[in-house]
């Protein structure tokens, strides 16, 4: 058995809450993906837990329940460019911001994020995705559309190999960039990709 969060911080509010989380921070390849959560005051469900620490069967599984048990969820993906444009940080603390804004609840929880200036009362938890289900719920949400993604991109550029580090800056990924060089899925701002950028202008 998993572990699970036996107390939600939601159930400290007497209000709805929407939880945001966000999966892919560290690739230097892909999307970013930020997903957000409501759920019924007094939620509970042993299994949703910090999307890391939740086996892949497991994540699948929980993804379809997370989408019909909630009273609303969304998820937004942020491309290559804007994530270079903005960088990393402020691209998700953007789209978080998008979904906070249309969320139909007064109080936000965040996987450790501040949105200053949204007209709702917000709470930045550290390691929020092991203390808020809504938070851990978005975590899943997040991760296996990424995930998901990713494993397109493992279709269209199979000797990438997308499938096994997801856009994380593996020895597998480095040797991958420096062998069949950059794609348009790769973030240009990302250290080992501009490094590989400029090689090729040399």
């Amino acid at each position: 058995m998993g572990k699970s969060i036996e107390h939600p911080l939601e159930w400290d509010y007497d209000s709805l809450v929407v939880g945001l989380d966000e999966a892919g921070r560290g690739p230097m390849a892909g999307p970013v993906v930020i997903a957000g959560v409501i759920f019924d005051k007094g939620y509970f469900h042993p299994e949703i837990y910090d999307s890391k620490k939740v086996s892949e069967k497991k994540r699948e599984k929980l993804f379809d329940e997370i989408k019909e048990q909630a009273l609303w969820y969304k998820i937004l993906f942020v491309d290559e460019k804007t994530i270079d444009q903005k960088n990393i940080y402020r691209a998700c603390q953007d789209a978080m911001f998008e979904i906070a804004s249309q969320a139909k609840c007064q109080v936000v929880l965040t996987d450790a994020m501040p949105l200053p200036n949204l007209n709702k009362e917000v709470h930045a938890i550290v390691k929020g995705d092991q203390k808020s289900i809504c938070i851990a719920a978005a975590s899943i949400l997040a991760k296996v559309s990424r995930d998901r993604y990713m494993l397109k991109l493992d279709r269209l550029y199979p000797q990438y190999g997308f499938k096994n580090h997801k856009g994380y800056p593996t020895k597998e990924h480095m040797k991958a960039l420096q062998t069949y060089g950059v794609l348009d899925c790769h973030r240009k701002s990302y250290g080992p990709v501009q490094e590989q950028l400029q090689t090729k202008l040399f």
